[in-house]
Formats: C-alpha cells, sequence, structure tokens
C-alpha cells in the first residue's frame, strides 16, 4: 500500500481533443485520498461551450445532448480547485495531458492554479519503464525465451517470425491469414487522419495534431494562409508517404474528407 504524507488526487479528463492548448473539457473525475485514508470524489459532465467534434464522440461516447445543461469549467472551478487544494496528483499519462489541459482551462475560466511544489506521479510513466515494449521483452513474453544474440540481424528477425506465429496463436479473434493481418495492423485511432497522428480529425476536417506553430489548426487554413509550411513538410523527408501525399494533395486545393 502507498504511504501518503499529504493528498494525492488520481483523475482523468475526457475532452473535445488532444490539444491540450485549445480542446475543452466534457468529463471530469477526481478521486481524492487523504493519509487518514479518507476518500473524496468529484465526477461530473461538463458543458464544453462548444460542439463536440463527431470523431471524440465517437471515443468517449459523450455527445453534446449529454452535456447540454451541465456545470462549465467555470462553475465547477471552485469545486476544483478546492478538491486538489494541497494534494500531489497523479493519472495515466495525466503529465503530458490531463495536468496542462485542466490547467489550460481553469486558465481561461479566470482561476490560478498554481502547481509549484506539487508531486506528479504518472501511472503511464511506471508503466513505460516497467513493463518494456522491445523486441526481447515480446520474445519472453509470447514465446517463454530468453533472446540471446539480440541486436545481429538474424536473431532478431527469427526471434520476430516466433513471436507473430505465437501471437497468431495466443489471440483467437486475430485473423490467420496475411491480407487479415495487414488490415488489422493498418487499423488507426478514429480521431486521426493518417497513422502517425500528423493530422488529426476537427469537425469533420483535418486539422494539425502536432508542433506549436500550427497544431489544432485547420489543414484547410493552412494551406491557405502558410503553404510554406506545407512545402517544408513536403521536402523534409521525415515525414510518410501517407503525410507527404496529404500535404501534397492540400497544395493543390485537395484535402481529406471523412467518409
Amino acid at each position: 500500500m502507498m504511504k501518503l504524507d499529504r493528498p494525492l488526487c488520481v483523475f482523468d479528463l475526457e475532452a473535445t481533443g488532444t490539444d491540450v492548448a485549445q480542446d475543452r473539457i466534457v468529463d471530469v473525475c477526481i478521486l481524492r485520498f487523504g493519509p487518514d485514508g479518507r476518500e473524496t470524489v468529484l465526477s461530473e459532465l461538463v458543458d464544453p461551450g462548444v460542439p463536440i467534434p463527431a470523431e471524440a464522440s465517437a471515443i468517449h461516447r459523450i455527445t453534446d445532448e449529454m452535456v447540454r445543461g451541465k456545470p462549465t469549467i467555470k462553475d465547477l472551478a471552485p469545486r476544483l480547485l478546492d478538491i486538489l487544494e494541497g494534494a500531489d496528483l497523479s493519472g495515466f499519462n495525466a503529465a503530458r495531458y490531463d495536468i496542462p489541459l485542466l490547467a489550460a482551462e481553469l486558465k481561461r475560466a479566470g482561476f490560478d492554479w498554481p502547481l509549484e511544489g506539487r508531486r506528479i506521479v504518472d501511472s503511464f510513466t511506471i508503466f513505460a519503464r516497467k513493463e518494456r515494449r522491445d523486441l526481447t521483452a515480446a520474445y519472453k513474453f509470447y514465446c517463454g525465451k530468453d533472446l540471446s544474440g539480440a541486436h545481429r540481424a538474424e536473431a532478431d528477425v527469427r526471434a520476430t517470425a516466433e513471436v507473430l506465429w505465437a501471437q497468431v496463436e495466443r489471440y483467437p479473434d486475430l485473423p490467420k491469414d496475411v491480407a487479415g493481418l495487414h488490415a488489422f495492423c493498418a487499423q488507426i485511432d478514429p480521431g486521426r487522419v493518417d497513422a502517425d497522428g500528423k493530422f488529426v480529425w476537427k469537425g469533420g476536417e483535418a486539422a494539425f495534431g502536432f508542433g506549436g506553430k500550427h497544431k489544432g489548426r485547420l489543414l484547410r487554413d493552412v494551406a491557405r494562409e502558410d503553404p510554406g509550411y506545407l512545402d517544408w513538410m513536403i521536402h523534409k523527408g521525415s515525414f510518410s508517404a501517407d503525410v507527404t501525399r496529404i500535404c501534397r494533395e492540400a497544395r493543390a486545393g485537395k484535402f481529406p474528407a471523412k467518409k
């Protein structure tokens, strides 16, 4: 059991998208654990003040109808700040998503949420560091063997093949043919336009899902106002063929259409 010397707030947010600077919260839950063992919970749907994109609703199942008439972040701010008062913070990927998103929302609502002195425990970071996701770990997990000679091409390729055979045998719902496995591997997050997530769906249109300059902006607007940025992406050489194709088509006035 964890030892607490001060309260710990574990929380999660659902939002209109993944841009922590621009998207809006639609659902919040904070579970506060006290050093004395007492638990306090705050769980509320939130009216974001903007339409919830269909691609976001497809993930968290929260619709405009569900949040209509619910409190706004400004309404909830006093309660949020009260339950978070004097507490350390925790969540799954909270350091990169939930914490900056909540901080941005509170700031927009006119409330200050100082983070100085708070300790952050991120379950995702612990998971990533403790449960390796390399070939050696996969070989041990699926095949029950230690990989000797790792990082030599033949040893790695033989282990990779054994892992694939073991995966096909392990999961009954996994396709057993190459065509089916290709389709399974090609599936992408429904919120992404491309597999890398460089572009994401926003209100049915492609928007930038990365970078500080245009993140969150519609591809259509950037193509009109800053076409040189698309040229840079096309010629940089580090973007996937799919991303490069999207940029080339955007320069020609053709934009992705969500099916």
